[in-house]
């Protein structure tokens, strides 16, 4: 069988794309369910400061890595834009690390074989100018590890799980924080704290 060179050169400009790993990519909002368009908004981004976390859990030198994953997870998917507290904001996250606690997973009669680390975060989001409240929320962040012999490997398990656990937190946490922007919820009364808020894994 022969190909013409008009033929070829395509199918070799094809094997070269893939080759370079080029992907494609759709912009926007895409399709919902229903057919419905997607909504969007003429009003700007309220401008969103994130103070320190204050930690009340037993364990420490967790506020400023928190504070970091709520600042990176509010940024880029909350429907805000996370300015530094030195620049003027619309409104202002403060909150608490309440518990973490490590419950075990599996044991035989001798020693944990596995263990999950469960963290609690409370935030909440006040105007800047009139220290309202115009939204509060708990989130429960979760992550498994196993447990080996060697304790000092098992506590940069533990470390890793922490970190894990404190991303799914901060990830629910602003995903929330854009639901209740989109469905116009910083212009109504803040409501109270999910009393039991789904675990994230």
């Amino acid at each position: 069988m022969f190909f013409s060179a008009a033929r070829l050169v395509p199918l070799a400009s094809c094997l070269v794309i893939a080759a370079c790993g080029y992907q494609f990519r759709v912009e926007g909002a895409g399709p919902t369910i229903g057919g419905k368009a997607a909504s969007t908004s003429n009003e700007p981004s309220p401008r969103l400061v994130i103070r320190t976390l204050e930690n009340k859990s037993f364990e420490p030198n967790l506020e400023t890595r928190y504070t970091n994953y709520l600042r990176h997870e509010f940024s880029s998917g909350s429907g805000a834009q996370v300015v530094s507290d030195s620049e003027a904001a619309d409104l202002v996250l403060t909150g608490q690390i309440l518990s973490v606690s490590t419950p075990t997973l599996s044991f035989t009669q001798t020693t944990t074989l596995e263990s999950r680390t469960e963290v609690v975060v409370l935030v909440k989001v006040e105007e800047t100018r009139t220290k309202k409240l115009v939204w509060a929320q708990t989130a429960k962040g979760t992550s498994e590890f196993f447990v080996t012999t060697d304790l000092q490997f098992n506590r940069a398990l533990q470390n890793r799980a922490l970190e894990q656990a404190g991303k799914f937190a901060a990830a629910d946490l602003a995903a929330r924080f854009l639901s209740h922007v989109e469905s116009g919820g910083l212009a109504k009364p803040a409501a109270t704290p999910a009393a039991n808020p789904p675990a994230q894994k």
